[in-house]
């Protein structure tokens, strides 16, 4: 992400204070403007008054699951496919929005046309801002019209991108609630915390090889539950070998992936890490969304403290089908019937 301040050569943004006073109807980018006093919001574009947004345009994954938290009611649709397990876990109203495609990420697939006929009243975007994303922004502005918010943020911004949401979309009572538990979820390890806690492996895809590197935002889950990530480098995900796992020596692995687990624990070259041999192969929920990634949003809250309870040293004393159910009935508005969410969890 790039520094507060840094030149923006040919792009026209309006960078909004998160902590202000919200914003009166019909605010609009100022020309010339280079970044705001407080970072946090970047409006393309005149944003109509809150109460008169009724559909929202969910740019990509992550701002599909944040505008769902807060105003599930003016989702227009997902940018990807649920899988059918995924929908069973969300009310019937999330069940039956269509798949309309991402702006946002590598390669759009909602071609503007068709954008333009869905009539959104607000293009939303959620996640890491950079120069890419901010000129893709005012151009899609540009191009259809529709007023393009970017709402920047990592999952240590989860309370502040959720008030935020709140705020611009006419629910600033639900976004306060979810910001609460936020702050509540990532006060026990805040950011500026010395990181002295195990070290983490966070296997992605079938054979576990590729692993998100330290200060990428897949890997954030790790830190927010007071660990370290084994993996070494910069970027973001990195394919690894197993001489090179042996040499970072996790304390735990994790994933999200039922296959990887399912081959780690019968595989002899995986066995030769002590911590697949101690049983400290953790496989994460990832109905209806990815508890530790997948997408990288405020879904991810409750696997903060699943992993930080995993991890613990102490007999894991959480009934996580009840932890669950409070979680959907906050952030998703539905509590999903016991024996579904036992069964997503118990595939864990």
């Amino acid at each position: 992400m790039p520094p507060d301040g840094l030149p923006m050569k040919r792009r026209t943004f309006l960078a909004l204070a998160a902590c202000a006073a919200w914003l009166p109807a019909g605010t609009t980018r100022a020309k010339g403007s280079a970044h705001a006093p407080v970072p946090g919001l970047y409006v393309f574009g005149t944003l109509p008054a809150p109460e008169r947004i009724r559909h929202v345009f969910a740019a990509g994954a992550p701002a599909a699951v944040l505008v769902h938290a807060v105003v599930p009611d003016k989702l227009l649709g997902w940018p990807w496919a649920l899988s059918a397990d995924a929908l069973a876990l969300l009310a019937p109203q999330a069940r039956a929005l269509p798949v309309l495609g991402r702006l946002a990420g590598r390669g759009s697939t909602m071609p503007l046309e068709r954008l333009v006929a869905l009539g959104p009243d607000i293009i939303v975007d959620a996640g890491t801002v950079d120069g890419n994303y901010l000129s893709s922004a005012e151009r899609i502005h540009r191009q259809t019209g529709i007023p393009y918010v970017l709402i920047d943020g990592r999952l240590a911004d989860s309370a502040r991108q959720l008030r935020d949401t709140g705020h611009l979309l006419g629910a600033g009572e639900r976004g306060e609630a979810l910001a609460r538990h936020a702050e509540t979820v990532l006060a026990a390890c805040p950011p500026s915390a010395p990181q002295a806690g195990q070290k983490v492996y966070l296997a992605r895809g079938a054979d576990g090889l590729e692993t998100p590197l330290p200060g990428s935002v897949n890997s954030e889950c790790i830190e927010a539950a007071c660990a370290v990530n084994a993996a070494r480098g910069s970027g973001n995900l990195a394919r690894v070998s197993l001489e090179q796992l042996l040499a970072w020596a996790p304390d735990a692995i994790v994933t999200q992936y039922a296959e990887f687990a399912a081959l780690a624990r019968r595989d002899a070259a995986w066995n030769a890490l002590p911590a697949v041999r101690a049983g400290r192969l953790f496989l994460a929920p990832n109905l209806p969304f990815g508890w530790l990634d997948g997408p990288p949003s405020v879904n991810r809250l409750i696997g903060v403290r699943w992993l930080r309870e995993v991890l613990s040293p102490r007999q894991p004393a959480t009934d996580w089908i009840d932890e669950a159910q409070a979680f959907h009935r906050l952030f998703y508005g539905h509590v999903p019937p016991r024996e579904l969410l036992a069964r997503s969890i118990a595939a864990a």
